[in-house]
């Protein structure tokens, strides 16, 4: 039996898990995904469709057709997006890196639409003004 790896939406109702390792990992520039998750790129987790099992609160999955290709599937109570399908990749379902429980262990091998990538993403390795805000998760 292969490792799994648990994760889920922002309010904790909707839970999955994928089985190890993925197929792939990659840093998606593409407008549509940086659209709608609010960020200069998203980190999909690559899976085979049977390889991920939602585990709880799947009656609460909403679905959004972002393109006549893609739909993105969301949390209807938190409205965390937390996974891509899409006819390019028929046998294929994408779930988020940064919100699997404990991604250690699990690197992005690629960028995906590179030469769709924001000009203001910090991209030439300069070093950044490092803050540390309040914790506001509790």
């Amino acid at each position: 039996m292969s490792e799994r790896r648990s994760g889920g939406c922002l309010c904790g109702a909707v839970r999955y898990s994928i089985a190890l390792p993925p197929k792939w990992v990659a840093h998606c520039h593409c407008s549509m995904c940086r659209r709608a998750h609010g960020a200069a790129f998203v980190t999909w987790v690559g899976n085979l469709r049977e390889n991920v099992r939602v585990e709880q609160g799947a009656e609460l999955l909403t679905s959004h057709r972002s393109s006549s290709a893609a739909q993105r599937r969301f949390c209807s109570r938190c409205g965390s997006l937390l996974f891509f399908e899409s006819t390019h990749w028929p046998d294929e379902l994408h779930v988020l890196l940064a919100q699997l429980d404990d991604p250690t262990g699990i690197e992005p091998g690629a960028h995906a639409y590179w030469k769709n990538r924001v000009a203001w993403g910090d991209w030439s390795g300069r070093t950044l003004v490092i803050v540390e805000p309040p914790d506001h998760s509790t």
